[in-house]
């Protein structure tokens, strides 16, 4: 039997155990098109402003709204430089977000920098904190963020606990290799969650979707250590020439996720060189397409910060071309 094979079965048995396809008009209502913006204010700091098609200079998350974006992703750091994506930075995006009728994500980094899986620094302030100190500091700091959100008006619908953790976050009390503290870690941020927005959805996310085995292995553990999350998530970021194999494992990965743990799953980062935009194009539209056929099980795909100029902070996945002007990448929105 081929692979295809296997895995259509696998769908029509997740389909019949109701698992799969809910109704086509309850998916397309809460389906997000998202985009990750953290560095939008930054950006406007410095003076980069952004376009219509018809060079009519526009505020970035109407622009992103005529798109269809409807979801609004942001990072939180701790005590960040600068104060960018710290807790005022973040209200003022949020605000801007809500203003435009757009659902709201928070990703805690846990970290006063960018954590993924190549580093997952402590922040400053808790660097010599043993591990109850950290789990006091998660939850201190989650419910801190989220409780300023709420006061000042913002409905938060997802709260992702920690970013990219493929090898565990605040490391090293909570690496991978400590994987009953990683999961006390992750309940920590998922109840403080709970307990300010009870109805928010609480993400776990790895990097690099297409590999199945690195899932199962992080997931089973997660779950044999009692940890608790709602929702899965990956990052995908396939290269240009290859990117329909990708977009294959990727979407392997996650009907193996809904069947394996019975939770829905979503794309939280996805990106590809902005010069690479009309693969960028056909490949979003095949990854949306096979996002939204997992039904409410599939949630929405989020671009990475497609409002980044290329090569700013030496980025260059963006979507937008050097006019301020959004690439056809974002059409399939």
């Amino acid at each position: 039997m081929t692979t295809s094979s296997i895995w259509k079965r696998i769908r029509t048995a997740l389909i019949a155990t109701g698992l799969g396809l809910a109704a086509a008009g309850a998916s397309a209502q809460s389906f997000a098109n998202g985009a990750d913006v953290s560095w939008v204010s930054q950006q406007e700091s410095s003076g980069y402003k952004f376009y219509n098609s018809a060079g009519v200079q526009t505020d970035p998350f109407l622009l992103l709204k005529n798109l269809q974006i409807n979801a609004i992703r942001l990072r939180v750091w701790v005590n960040p430089a600068g104060g960018w994506s710290g807790g005022a930075d973040v209200l003022y995006k949020a605000k801007r977000a809500a203003a435009q009728g757009q659902r709201i994500m928070i990703d805690f980094h846990y970290s006063d920098a960018w954590a993924d899986p190549g580093k997952q620094n402590k922040p400053a302030a808790w660097a010599n904190h043993t591990i109850a100190q950290l789990l006091h500091d998660v939850d201190s700091h989650t419910r801190g963020i989220l409780n300023y959100l709420k006061t000042n008006g913002i409905n938060v619908e997802w709260v992702q606990v920690g970013n990219e953790i493929n090898g565990g976050m605040l490391w090293p009390e909570g690496s991978t290799a400590n994987f009953a503290n990683l999961a006390s870690l992750i309940n920590s941020g998922y109840n403080a969650s709970k307990a300010v927005y009870p109805n928010a959805k609480v993400i776990v996310h790895l990097a690099n979707g297409y590999k199945m085995n690195e899932f199962r292995s992080f997931f089973d553990r997660l779950k044999a250590n009692g940890g608790k999350w709602d929702v899965t998530a990956m990052s995908h970021y396939p290269p240009p020439a290859d990117w329909a194999n990708y977009n294959r494992y990727v979407s392997d990965t996650m009907w193996d996720m809904i069947g394996r743990y019975s939770k829905p799953v979503m794309i939280a980062e996805v990106g590809m060189d902005w010069q690479q935009a009309a693969a960028s194009k056909s490949m979003l539209t095949d990854l949306l397409a096979k996002t939204r056929a997992m039904g409410a099980n599939g949630l929405g795909v989020f671009y990475w910060e497609p409002q980044a100029y290329p090569g700013w902070q030496g980025y260059t996945f963006g979507a937008m071309d050097t006019t301020g002007k959004f690439t056809a990448a974002m059409d399939p929105f």
